[in-house]
């Protein structure tokens, strides 16, 4: 096999393993998602409420800047384009002028900032019960 035809397969390859894995993604229920969501390194907290509010605690979008916290609306977005979200309508807090921030969804436990979107998440939030 020619070193051209090689590439072509493997760029073939690397694309369908690309969409399976993608396809492999819990499929999130929107009803789901209200609860408590925390990183229990850094102390982050995002409570979605089932009535469409949000607050955020302590919460570092990028892993550099110094934790925040926030509070507003939040919507599930799904269909997107390359993912399905949680769009945060920031009414109060924080962040400065900044008016809304996407929240990734990674299944019905796990949700996740990505401020760059070639890179790993910055922070990863879990599930977990009520305090």
């Amino acid at each position: 096999m020619s070193k051209r035809a090689g590439g072509r397969w493997l760029a073939a390859a690397l694309a369908v393993s690309a969409v399976l894995v993608s396809g492999c993604m819990a499929p999130v229920d929107p009803d789901e998602l209200p609860g408590v969501y925390r990183d229990e390194a850094t102390g982050a907290e995002i409570v979605l409420g089932s009535d469409g509010t949000f607050s955020a605690t302590d919460v570092s979008m990028d892993g550099v800047s110094d934790p925040v916290d926030f509070s507003g609306e939040w919507d599930f977005l799904d269909d997107q384009a390359s993912s399905d979200f949680v769009y945060l309508s920031v009414e109060d807090g924080g962040l400065g002028r900044t008016g809304g921030v996407q929240l990734y969804t990674s299944g019905p436990e796990k949700v996740y900032f990505n401020t760059d979107p070639d890179g790993p998440p910055t922070l990863e939030l879990t599930r977990t019960a009520a305090r």
